[in-house]
């Protein structure tokens, strides 16, 4: 009997649609409202955008690895909130402007990138591919793409500097202990990071239901991998390999404040220091004049906190705050080219991409992120030429109007 995959396909997305496990928001968007929601795509380069590499991910990863990506905090709501903020602001196009050709670079620290488009710091890749982060630093590489390295990434900072073939930046969990904190910094700093990305936002434990929804549909003996304490998860993660963790706690830090930050830019005055998790203008303004050089405007994916406000709706305050003494990044539920000219255009420096490039790497490996990042990148490119900016600089807040 010759089996009907279409059928099949059909079949199966019609069950994951309906079943209460479905997730994460921009897979009940795909599976509702694709036109073409009976097929999933075979090869990236099928995909007409990025949300198409979501479900081919769902299918090939395991259950508890999938639900560990899609996951956010209590119900999910600030992930949806980062999503449905978009809506709240529209473009205003400008005509009669030469856009013949766009230049879409940006300059962070003396370093120009081709684009502002950003890789951000996501943890434990290898649950999703082989790969892990060799193949994200080596798309970061074909796209020249700004990369920055989680600390509990699968990957060490050296082998991603090397992969990359170029500087990555490092993300730092500070933990509940200095000596910890300092040993990583110190390590990112003698491979060659540039730049030290601290994580302020993680501080209570993660309430993670959706992923605890997908465990429960896991049949694999997920225990013989994840033993139950702080210490022997670090122990997988190759960055804290020959540091102390005796004494970790948490990864995050529920003593973390700006004390810390103050003794952390004296240990490293030469290195670039930014903060992760800034939601606030009073934090933004405190930030810069604690010297920090930058700030990257985030709610983690909605995985620290649900705390229902969107990072492009914070946005605005915190460029007020910091009134141009450093660049802003953002990141939080970027999918289109028209989020990220919106974000350019209120005055960000770039825009930072988590959850779709895991979905190129579940689905496909490197070809899958390389893919996922240049979409985003000619549809930013569109997004510019239709708004009538040839350049970033021609990005001006008065091309963004609250709806």
């Amino acid at each position: 009997m010759a089996l009907d995959v279409s059928a099949s396909r059909r079949q199966f997305i019609r069950f994951l649609a309906a079943s209460p496990l479905a997730g994460s928001v921009s897979w009940r968007a795909w599976a509702q409202d694709s036109p073409e929601a009976d097929r999933l795509i075979t090869a990236p380069r099928e995909a007409m955008n990025v949300f198409d590499f979501e479900p081919a991910m769902k299918a090939k990863v395991p259950p508890a690895h999938y639900g560990y990506m899609a996951t956010a905090i209590d119900g999910d709501g600030t992930l949806r909130a980062n999503r449905e903020g978009f809506a709240k602001f529209q473009l205003r196009p400008r005509r009669l402007v030469d856009v013949n050709r766009i230049d879409m670079s940006v300059e962070l620290f003396g370093a120009k990138w081709p684009s502002p488009i950003a890789i951000a710091p996501t943890g434990s890749n290898r649950a999703f591919h082989a790969d892990g982060e060799l193949a994200v630093s080596r798309a970061a590489q074909a796209g020249n793409h700004l990369q920055m390295l989680s600390t509990v990434a699968t990957t060490s900072i050296e082998d991603a500097i090397a992969a990359r073939g170029g500087p990555v930046w490092f993300q730092l969990y500070p933990t509940n202990e200095w000596e910890v904190a300092h040993a990583l910094a110190t390590r990112a700093t003698r491979a060659g990071a540039p730049a030290l990305v601290v994580t302020a936002d993680v501080v209570a434990r993660q309430n993670w239901e959706t992923l605890q929804r997908f465990i429960r549909t896991d049949t694999r003996a997920c225990g013989e991998c994840h033993a139950n304490t702080m210490q022997s998860f670090v122990a997988r993660k190759p960055n804290f390999q020959g540091i102390d963790v005796s004494g970790i706690r948490t990864t995050g830090a529920t003593n973390l404040t700006w004390a810390f930050v103050k003794r952390l830019r004296d240990a490293f005055p030469a290195q670039k220091i930014l903060l992760k998790g800034i939601l606030a203008h009073e934090d933004a303004r405190l930030a810069v004049e604690a010297g920090l050089d930058g700030i990257v405007v985030s709610n983690h994916g909605g995985r620290a906190e649900d705390n229902g406000r969107s990072t492009i709706d914070a946005l605005p305050e915190i460029l007020e705050a910091v009134a141009g003494r450093a660049p802003v990044l953002i990141d939080g539920g970027f999918r289109r080219g028209t989020d990220i000219v919106k974000a350019l255009a209120l005055g960000a420096r770039a825009v930072c991409i988590g959850r779709p490039y895991l979905w190129g790497l579940g689905a496909f490996g490197q070809a899958g992120v390389e893919q996922v990042l240049a979409i985003l990148r000619r549809e930013t490119f569109a997004a510019m030429q239709q708004l009538g900016a040839p350049s970033l600089k021609d990005l001006v807040p008065a091309m963004v109007r609250r709806a």
